[in-house]
């Protein structure tokens, strides 16, 4: 399950990721990050980890790069939610 915030922020920016909507309410954006398998996270340094496994370039890439990468959306808990399109 993921995070209500996670949903949420998801929701609020899945243009950052995809062209279209893929979900145009809460439950709808539930529903699609466990059909992608979405994966939320504690830190950065797990986001880097979890891309690296993979197969995601991510050796030259800063923190803030990583930060700013589609698939990756900062919660304001701290923590991370990856969604791979």
């Amino acid at each position: 399950m993921y995070s209500e915030e996670a949903v949420k922020i998801f929701l609020e920016k899945q243009k950052q990721l995809f062209d279209e909507p893929v979900a145009d309410t809460l439950e709808e954006a539930g529903e699609f990050l466990e059909e992608c398998m979405a994966v939320e996270v504690n830190s950065l340094k797990e986001v880097r980890r979890y891309l690296d496994e993979a197969g995601a370039d991510v050796d030259g890439m800063s923190d803030m790069e990583l930060k700013e990468a589609a698939e990756v959306f900062p919660l304001s808990s701290g923590r991370y939610l990856i969604v791979e399109g």
